[in-house]
C-alpha cells in the first residue's frame, strides 16, 4: 500500500515482542497493584485474561506499539532500553484506559475480535477500571526515581489534556451534518486525529527520549515524530474501516460507512466536486439506514471521488514528516532504524 524506505516491514513484529518482553513484567506489576475487580478488567483489556480471569494465550493482546516507540527512543538517545520501562508502562496504561472510555462513548462493542470492556462487565464498571488504570498511570511516573520525573509527569499531564481535547472534538464532529457551512473538513479532521492518536503516541516516544537523557531539542523532535505518525496511523485505521478484511479487522466490510462514521476518506471525497461527491452525500444524509447495497455504492463513491487515495496521500505524507523529524536531531543509528521499521509496518498493517 506504502512503500516505507526502512528496512523491509516483516522484521518489525520481532521489535515489537523484543519490547514487549522488556516492558511486560513492570506493566503486569503495575496491574496487579489495582483493586482484584478493576485489575482483571485491565488484564481483560490488554488481552491477558477472559471474564473471570482465566487466562489467555494473547490471541487478544494487542501489538505494544506505544510502549515499543518509549523504549526505541531511549535506546535512539544512546540509553539502555530498561530506562524507558516506566513511561512504557505510564503510556500502556494511558492508553488502555482512553479505550475503554472511548468503547463506551462510542458504543463500540467489539475490540480485537471480542467484547469491550462495558460490554463484557458493564458501563459502570468499565468506568471505574478506566479511571484505575488512569490514576495508575500518573502514580507509575511519580514513583520513578531519577532526575526526569517531574519533567516526565508534565508531559503526561499535557498529553491527557491533549486526549481529552481530541476526545471532546470527535464527539462535536460527529455530531456535525456532512454539508453545508457547518461541514466537517478534512483539516478539521486532521488536527482531531492529530490530538486523539497523536498526542498520545507523541508521548511514547518523548518520553523514551527524556527518560533516556536526551537533550530537550531531541525529546521536541521524538513528540513530533510521533505526532505524525499518530496522523498517518488513524488515516490508515480510517482505510481499514472501509476496506478492511473482515478476517482479519474482526469488523463486518464497510463498517466505518454502515455507521456513517466522519472518517478521512469519506470527508475528502465530500470535499470535491461533482456528481459523485453530490450522490455520496445524499447517500450519507439519508434517514434511513444503509444496506447492504447502500453501503457498497458509498464505498464505491468514496473511491471514485479521491477519498481513498488522498487519505494514502495523506499517510505518505505525515510517515515522511515523522522520518523527517528523526533525522533532524544525532540519534543512534541502530535505533532509529527499528523506529522505522515500525513506521513502515503500522502503515501496512491489516489490523
Amino acid at each position: 500500500m506504502i512503500s516505507p524506505t526502512a528496512a523491509p516491514a516483516e522484521t518489525a513484529p520481532r521489535v515489537l515482542a523484543r519490547c514487549r518482553d522488556l516492558v511486560r513484567p513492570a506493566l503486569s506489576a503495575a496491574i496487579g497493584r489495582l483493586h482484584p475487580w478493576p485489575g482483571e478488567m485491565a488484564a481483560f483489556s490488554l488481552g491477558w485474561c477472559a471474564v473471570g480471569g482465566a487466562p489467555t494465550a494473547g490471541a487478544f493482546e494487542g501489538k505494544g506499539v506505544r510502549q515499543a516507540l518509549a523504549v526505541l527512543c531511549a535506546e535512539a538517545a544512546g540509553a539502555p532500553g530498561e530506562s524507558a520501562v516506566a513511561g512504557a508502562v505510564a503510556v500502556e496504561l494511558t492508553h488502555a484506559f482512553s479505550l475503554m472510555h472511548d468503547d463506551i462513548m462510542d458504543g463500540d462493542g467489539t475490540r480485537r475480535k471480542r467484547e469491550t470492556v462495558w460490554k463484557a462487565y458493564g458501563t459502570g464498571a468499565a468506568v471505574l477500571a478506566g479511571d484505575a488504570l488512569f490514576a495508575l498511570a500518573v502514580q507509575t511516573l511519580a514513583e520513578t526515581p531519577g532526575p526526569h520525573t517531574a519533567a516526565a509527569l508534565r508531559l503526561l499531564s499535557r498529553t491527557l489534556s491533549g486526549l481529552v481535547h481530541g476526545q471532546a472534538e470527535d464527539l462535536l464532529l460527529a455530531a456535525r451534518p456532512w454539508t453545508g457551512p457547518e461541514a466537517v473538513g478534512p483539516d478539521e479532521y486532521r488536527a482531531m486525529a492529530e490530538l486523539k492518536t497523536g498526542t498520545l503516541l507523541g508521548c511514547a516516544a518523548a518520553l523514551g527520549g527524556l527518560l533516556g537523557g536526551a537533550p530537550a531539542g531531541t525529546v521536541s523532535a521524538l513528540d513530533r515524530t510521533g505526532r505524525h505518525l499518530g496522523v498517518a496511523f488513524q488515516a490508515v485505521d480510517d482505510l481499514l474501516g472501509i476496506w478492511g478484511d473482515p478476517a482479519v479487522t474482526g469488523k463486518p466490510v464497510h463498517s466505518d460507512l454502515r455507521q456513517r462514521k466522519k472518517t478521512f476518506p469519506v470527508l475528502a471525497a465530500l470535499a470535491g466536486e461533482g456528481r459523485r461527491a453530490r450522490e455520496l452525500a445524499t447517500l450519507l444524509d439519508s434517514p434511513l439506514p444503509l444496506d447492504d447495497e447502500g453501503v457498497v455504492r458509498a464505498a464505491a463513491l468514496v473511491e471514485a471521488s479521491g477519498g481513498r487515495t488522498a487519505t494514502l496521500d495523506e499517510a505518505r505524507r505525515h510517515l515522511d514528516a515523522a522520518r523527517a523529524c528523526l533525522r533532524s536531531v544525532p540519534l543512534a543509528p541502530g535505533p532509529v532504524r527499528e523506529i522505522e521499521v515500525l513506521l513502515g509496518f503500522l502503515l501496512h498493517r491489516t489490523v
